[in-house]
């Protein structure tokens, strides 16, 4: 990330800043002269100068992308169903456990009603979120002996 600090201008109170692009004046040169940049002043006293501060421009290389264009990606993404299903083979106190232990956030009201889905209706829906996290979701309940798989959800988001 490219960072442009300027520095300080010291104004009396009188001084008025009208900064035009190619003026001479100009208190920034190079690629940030041609912008409107909104700069703030910060008295020093009563009937006394003041002190310009010359903004922080920063700027994202070209490549990396910024943290509101992760969320808005991750938004789009179709969202996805981790589905648990009945087993013949583990304790209903275990597969708890195992939930409480995979999801994050997971309560154990949470976990128990899903338990307890799964095993009088054959199968439950553990959470809806992002297909890479609901894979792994997925692949860390089959670890600790789970029955789950993943479908895209019909709407709804994570």
């Amino acid at each position: 990330m490219e960072t442009a600090i300027c520095g300080r201008l010291a104004l009396s109170p009188n001084t008025v800043f009208n900064s035009k692009p190619g003026d001479r004046q100009s208190l920034c040169r190079g690629a940030y002269a041609n912008r409107n940049i909104l700069m703030a002043v910060s008295a020093t006293g009563p009937g006394k100068g003041g002190v310009l501060e010359r903004p922080v421009i920063e700027r994202t290389s070209p490549g990396r992308e910024s943290e509101f264009d992760l969320r808005k990606k991750k938004k789009t993404t179709p969202p996805y169903r981790v589905i648990l299903h009945n087993d013949n083979y583990n304790k209903r106190e275990y597969v708890v456990q195992v939930l409480m232990k995979v999801i994050p956030g997971m309560t154990l009201d949470n976990a128990v009603n899903i338990m307890q889905e799964a095993h009088y209706n054959g199968l439950s829906v553990v959470i809806i979120c992002s297909q890479a996290d609901a894979e792994d979701h997925c692949m860390q309940l089959r670890g600790n002996g789970l029955l789950s798989s993943i479908e895209p959800a019909s709407g709804g988001g994570c």
